[in-house]
């Protein structure tokens, strides 16, 4: 009787033990899995791109950098890759970029913006996906463009058939000179925020939402 109790209670002490790793184990993959969720929308850089700082002084770097910005607004991650210019000096609104042109708002490539949700922009829906920005300089106020097009070099196949969106925003001018050309993602609130594009004394915000669906 004494044999047979004890083979119970040993058989107990192992069926405990096995239970007890087995929560052991699964309370150390939950918090993996916790953060494989919380990082999904976390920016991830393509290779060789730059996330351009605010910069008042000129560097030793040659030529323009690839870059990209990263952000959210609201449920929706944005990206923006681009080229950074650098001023060294010239005179930039007006001269080394023309007033009342389309242009690329970078260098090299056309600059894109890419969306994994539906935003608002404009006054007008963008369905998730790729799109081309360009943006046509004004002394008094420029007008921002959304077009399907954004696997072209500079605006040379820029066609305004392509456009899903233009529309008219006001630059205002800072005291304090940005180096390089900048592009910024700024949450807003819960549901809104802005594309920030910063060079030499100029900042355009261009306002965008992220209605939940």
């Amino acid at each position: 009787m004494t044999k047979g109790l004890h083979h119970c209670l040993l058989a107990l002490a192992v069926c405990f033990s096995f239970y007890s790793c087995s929560q052991q184990e699964a309370s150390r993959e939950a918090p993996e899995q916790g953060n494989q969720h919380a990082t999904a929308h976390e920016a991830k850089a393509s290779e060789g791109a730059l996330a351009i700082q605010a910069q008042s002084e000129p560097d030793t770097l040659k030529g323009s950098l690839k870059a990209e910005a990263h952000g959210m607004i609201g449920p929706a991650h944005l990206t923006i890759a681009y080229h950074s210019p650098a001023a060294r000096g010239r005179v930039i609104w007006g001269g080394l970029v023309a007033n009342n042109q389309v242009w690329v708002t970078g260098a090299h490539s056309a600059t894109s913006l890419q969306t994994d949700h539906p935003i608002m922009i404009g006054g007008e829906q963008v369905a998730a996906g790729k799109y081309a920005l360009f943006t046509i300089p004004g002394e008094e106020e420029w007008t921002v463009i959304i077009n399907r097009n954004w696997n072209q070099h500079l605006a040379d196949d820029y066609s305004e058939a392509e456009d899903v969106v233009r529309f008219k925003v006001n630059p205002e001018t800072l005291q304090q000179h940005q180096e390089r050309l900048r592009y910024e993602i700024l949450s807003q609130g819960e549901e809104q925020g802005a594309i920030v594009i910063t060079w030499d004394k100029l900042k355009l915000a261009v306002p965008v939402s992220a209605p939940s669906i």
